[in-house]
């Protein structure tokens, strides 16, 4: 059960001979997002789990669930260094359009920082419907995907030295604050996550405990659902339908293949 290599390989549809390159890792990002959603049902049931290697095996994996951003770029961190890459966990604040300033809980959001030829890369597939889908160098240059424009810039604020800005395709007109985080400030033991998922699960302003939320890319767009709608877009159009608890259960089955719900 402990190979992780093999399994993640397995979920998400890449060979077991492939070796993993540096240019390869948009292949893994993408089939990643697709493969595995973005969801927070298991703090809505208070179901969480301890941070380690086999607890997130087992619950993306074996379970086949998804999960947040620190389930989701913890399992990729630890299949790149299992594949041979300078890895390391970052934390960062997102910052919130709707309110137009910086979350006010702290540091919660995790994502990977990898050191390749002298370079450092963000590596993000914990973000939602914002997904890079390709390693971002940390000089500014912007990197293009299927799901848009990226880039990430060298800015000095309280919450650290970079910001990730996007530009998502079909959807933003201008670039957007993604977030803020410190490169200074790396993480190799994912058992330090812990306190993250304590404040996700607990914090009266998190944004993820309140209300299901359901998100993964498709290969023509994305799918997300919620308590009240399941929206679908597909080449830049977008339907929309509501949504009751009969319909929600039957669609995190079917579209997400998420079977414990």
């Amino acid at each position: 059960m402990n190979d992780l290599d093999v399994l993640f390989r397995n979920r998400i549809g890449i060979s077991e001979k492939e070796t993993i390159t540096f240019e390869k890792l948009e292949i893994v990002l993408e089939k990643t997002a697709k493969e595995i959603p973005f969801e927070n049902l298991c703090i809505l049931a208070n179901k969480t789990t301890e941070m380690t290697k086999e607890n997130l095996i087992n619950k993306i994996i074996v379970k086949n669930e998804g999960g947040l951003c620190y389930d989701l770029n913890s399992i990729l961190y630890l299949f790149l260094v299992e594949n041979g890459f300078n890895a390391a966990l970052t934390r960062g604040v997102i910052y919130n359009h709707m309110e137009q300033r910086w979350n006010t809980i702290g540091r919660t959001h995790v994502a990977n920082l990898i050191t390749h030829n002298g370079q450092l890369y963000l590596i993000d597939t914990g973000f939602g419907g914002n997904l890079p889908l390709k390693p971002v160098p940390l000089n500014g240059e912007i990197v293009t995907s299927p799901n848009g424009e990226f880039r990430v810039e060298k800015v000095a604020s309280e919450h650290g030295d970079y910001i990730f800005y996007m530009k998502l395709k079909h959807k933003d007109k201008d670039w957007k604050i993604g977030y803020a985080f410190d490169s200074a400030k790396v993480i190799k033991d994912v058992s330090e996550l812990n306190e993250v998922q304590k404040i996700i699960l607990e914090h009266p302003e998190s944004p993820f405990n309140k209300k299901p939320l359901i998100t993964q890319l498709t290969d023509r767009g994305s799918i997300t659902l919620t308590d009240t709608s399941f929206t679908e877009w597909t080449d830049g159009k977008m339907e929309k339908k509501e949504m009751d608890n009969k319909k929600f259960k039957e669609i995190v089955k079917e579209y997400f293949g998420i079977q414990s719900y």
